[in-house]
């Protein structure tokens, strides 16, 4: 049987918009969970006095997996449809988790943008932040899944007005709002997720599932370009050795390839290559693995590193040269300024050293050189230096690793992408 297109998808939204009980939804609607699996969560449910939570379950219940170390396969869920095989890398919604919803977003090949129908709830601000996010870390596909049109009472005028405003937020950051289509759910109900619904016969169009299909293009497979692996984490396996987890960005993984680790500069030989918990030959672009690499030690490798091959290891700046947006900054930014940048997996504090330009948007035309400061809204080049080393890729080069975001007071104030490299070494 040829092997299905694999494609990443994240779910984005507010916290409560119901993103859980959605992905729950998807996984136990395709088989990709069992009946005896959600029967076990259902008891457990109820014991919890929660019973209408058994979908959220089924992913915050891999969350504690995860944190007693029990599964490397991360928050990455597969199931598949006649067209694809889906991994679902769920976001978690409270704003301290945008780190992982940046990482999650550039992992993403599309993405579902959950708002909630409920009275009361509808666009909210982190609805804003993570539509933001998706548009600046190059996530142009994507659908809307007004859900919990079952506590809207399945009213036409909620949805229509949800949409409108959802509408009017897409299209304020930049996305084609005639080519994303809006689904109406009701993930506890499993209304239009995988069965059509006959309670919203105000909806033509198709379930969430077939317009996925319909929809997502797979990515481009990008394996003539150097091997570029952002490491999630490390684990160090009794009886295996060391063990990173990322998810292949570019060219392809083999057993037996020489990698090294930057910015440590570790090396080692790959033993075996894991995904899903099967052995595998080699790894390709979205490919979310787990390697045994013979040489390396926990301690040579952590989150934020990126691996590659050792006769083109991946690029590490002493300083670069960005083109930068400013999304959201409660003053102005100048130079001197040193927020969190985070770039694949890392995250690290850089300095922006000059602003080199103020520019067009639109055309990237400088509109006034040397600026003395960025507020809101502006667009510019600026030159950057990070504290310690960090890997970054030029656009021209790997895309995949020369975007970033840029995080400030428990917020993201601003992103960009990564022009010119100075290397460190």
């Amino acid at each position: 049987m040829a092997e299905l297109p694999k494609i990443n998808i994240i779910t984005a939204g507010h916290v409560d918009a119901g993103k859980s009980t959605l992905i729950g939804r998807l996984l136990y609607d395709s088989g990709a969970i069992r009946e005896d699996q959600l029967r076990k969560m259902k008891d457990l449910a109820k014991e919890l006095k929660k019973e209408t939570f058994e979908f959220a379950f089924v992913m915050d219940k891999l969350k504690e997996e995860r944190e007693r170390g029990l599964t490397i396969d991360i928050m990455h869920r597969p199931f598949q449809t006649k067209k694809y095989f889906y991994t679902i890398i769920d976001c978690p919604g409270h704003r301290d988790f945008v780190k992982n919803m940046i990482t999650g977003a550039s992992q993403a090949d599309a993405s579902i943008l959950v708002i909630s129908a409920k009275p009361g709830e509808g666009v909210q601000e982190q609805t804003k932040e993570h539509a933001f996010l998706m548009k600046v870390l190059g996530v142009n596909q994507v659908i809307v899944a007004i859900n919990k049109m079952d506590a809207a009472n399945y009213d036409e005028k909620r949805y229509n007005e949800v949409s409108e405003d959802a509408k009017k937020l897409l299209q304020s950051i930049g996305f084609k709002v005639d080519e994303i289509p809006f689904v109406p759910v009701s993930a506890m109900q499993g209304d239009n997720v995988f069965k059509k619904s006959d309670k919203m016969p105000l909806y033509k169009g198709k379930t969430l599932i077939e317009t996925m299909d319909e929809i997502i293009k797979p990515p481009e497979q990008p394996t003539d370009k150097p091997l570029r692996i952002p490491i999630e984490d490390a684990y160090a396996i009794t009886g295996v050795g060391t063990v990173p987890v990322g998810r292949v960005e570019t060219g392809v993984l083999k057993v037996g390839d020489k990698v090294i680790f930057e910015p440590s500069g570790a090396t080692g030989e790959v033993k075996s290559i894991e995904m899903f918990h099967k052995q595998q030959p080699d790894a390709k672009p979205g490919d979310n693995i787990g390697f045994n690499v013979r040489g390396v030690s926990k301690k040579d490798i952590k989150r934020g590193d990126v691996c590659g091959h050792v006769n083109n290891p991946p690029t590490v700046a002493k300083e670069f040269t960005a083109q930068i947006v400013v999304l959201q900054h409660p003053t102005v930014m100048t130079a001197g300024y040193t927020p969190v940048f985070h770039c694949g997996t890392a995250s690290i504090a850089c300095k922006i050293e000059e602003i080199i330009a103020k520019i067009d948007p639109k055309t990237g035309q400088p509109i006034k050189e040397h600026p003395d400061f960025l507020k809101t809204g502006d667009a510019a080049r600026v030159r950057i230096v990070p504290t310690k080393p960090m890997v970054v890729e030029k656009q021209s080069d790997i895309p995949q690793l020369a975007r970033f975001a840029i995080r400030d007071m428990g917020q993201t104030v601003a992103a960009g992408i990564v022009l010119d490299i100075v290397k460190a070494k």
